[in-house]
């Protein structure tokens, strides 16, 4: 059995901007609901407790944001992120009180051993944990494999191979899957991000080596060029054989008629996206890169290039100015 998981509501805020009110919130997580999503991830983009200067203000908080949409599901978990270094128990228990009873707790993928706490204390206060391993293209399958195991001792029901910077391509999402099912015993997940195209193709392949849930977003809502798209998910899953348990044509639906007038712009694979995934880059480094092109007059692309020269990872998104202005003025020097 697949479980398709939808993060619209988390990952689609940083296209626009952490500004979804609760009341979109609500219908969203409705529409889904009664498409037959039963794991819906909602709050800020970068995870609960980010809504901040650095990383932008959301339009409610977390838990208002948890609240709205328990409220509007019948069947559906409501799930949150949580970044160790970002988000806080404080704030983890805050969204548990408003009703989130899944937490997904992501950490660098070398950096397992961050999550230990938030993933015994969400254990000991009755959540389903899943975690993240992101920028997993970073890693290699066994070292990658190593990681998982750690969290599956301190107890994650559910461990994601996380393709942050949608750099993977399908034989390379497979193999990672594959080293993580032979390692441990909680279920395996796959986040893809389309920033080669190649998110619903990678998705396929975690599934055909052993992945059981799968992140997808309506109409691909989501950082860089977008998370694999939730209806097209299902439509491919069904085609290849998969019985998700979802009605295909109500998420369209929702895509269309709900998601699809909330949405900015659209998402594509375009030159920072693109740049994005074949740099191994971040993929929230998509509009501060864009931002920071503009003002200091320097092409986003080499932005990009020198970042992922640098070995830039999340949580480091200073540095996006920091080379910047740098390229900038090697610019005007030459």
């Amino acid at each position: 059995m697949i479980t398709l998981v939808d993060t619209s509501l988390r990952d689609g805020m940083s296209s626009v901007s952490h500004k979804f009110t609760t009341g979109q919130v609500a219908a969203v997580a409705r529409g889904l609901d009664r498409a037959g999503i039963r794991v819906i991830e909602v709050a800020h983009g970068i995870g609960i407790g980010a809504s901040s200067i650095q990383y932008g203000f959301a339009a409610a908080t977390d838990a208002e944001y948890v609240r709205a949409a328990v409220e509007a599901v019948g069947a559906a978990d409501i799930a949150v992120l949580y970044v160790p270094g970002i988000s806080t128990l404080t704030a983890l228990d805050a969204v548990r009180e408003a009703g989130a009873n899944t937490v997904r707790v992501a950490t660098h993928c070398t950096e397992a051993d961050c999550a230990e706490q938030p993933i015994r204390h969400a254990r000991d206060h009755g959540m389903r944990v899943m975690s993240f391993l992101m920028m997993s293209h970073k890693l290699e399958p066994a070292a990658l494999a190593e990681q998982a195991a750690k969290l599956d001792s301190y107890g994650a029901q559910v461990i994601y191979v996380v393709d942050s910077a949608g750099a993977l391509v399908p034989s390379a999402a497979g193999a990672r899957v594959a080293a993580l099912r032979e390692a441990v015993r909680a279920d395996i997940g796959f986040h893809a991000h389309n920033n080669l195209g190649v998110g619903v193709g990678n998705a396929l392949a975690a599934v055909e080596s052993g992945a059981t849930y799968i992140d997808g977003s309506l109409r691909g809502l989501g950082a860089g060029a977008g998370n694999a798209q939730t209806e097209v998910l299902a439509a491919a899953m069904e085609r290849a054989g998969h019985d998700l348990e979802v009605d295909i044509f109500s998420l369209i639906d929702v895509a269309e008629r709900t998601i699809a007038p909330l949405m900015t712009e659209p998402q594509i694979v375009d030159e920072a996206a693109l740049t994005l995934g074949y740099a191994g880059l971040y993929s929230t480094f998509f509009h501060p890169a864009k931002r920071a092109a503009n003002k200091y007059g320097v092409p986003v692309r080499e932005i990009l290039l020198e970042l992922g020269r640098r070995n830039v990872i999340g949580g480091q998104e200073d540095m996006i100015v920091d080379v910047a202005a740098e390229l900038s003025k090697h610019m005007r020097s030459r």
